[in-house]
């Protein structure tokens, strides 16, 4: 399934993200074969939902290969809001939080300063909606 196939199914805002965190699982789990676009699509509907529980997910399917890196923008990992993320992960203690912490530690303060979840959430709407006309 590719990622247009996936967003006529689900949507942008799919009501069980089951099948999403599923898809996010099994395309980590192909590495350098997966697919970042149908990646980004689902780091996105889970970015929209705000579940800080996903935050590790979002962060392991980002860094399942190098398109995957450049195509998961650190906002995507922040659904939830920046600060809260960051105490959510501090909170965690785990190493892979203390990664996410790290990398979001170096993210450019202009853009720390200019992100809200609204913005980036409309941002993504538009974007997907463009898509799917073209």
């Amino acid at each position: 399934m590719d990622e247009d196939e996936w967003y006529r199914r689900h949507g942008l805002r799919p009501a069980d993200l089951e099948p999403v965190r599923a898809l996010l699982r099994e395309q980590t789990a192909l590495g350098v074969h997966n697919d970042s676009a149908l990646i980004h699509l689902g780091c996105v509907q889970l970015f929209l939902h705000g579940d800080l529980a996903d935050v590790p997910l979002i962060w392991r399917a980002k860094h399942s290969s190098f398109d995957a890196a450049c195509s998961v923008e650190w906002q995507l990992l922040c659904g939830a809001g920046r600060e809260r993320t960051l105490d959510h992960l501090r909170a965690l203690g785990t190493a892979e939080a203390g990664e996410v912490l790290a990398y979001l530690s170096i993210v450019d303060p202009a853009d720390v300063a200019a992100f809200s979840v609204e913005e980036q959430s409309r941002w993504y709407a538009q974007y997907y909606e463009a898509e799917e006309v073209s």
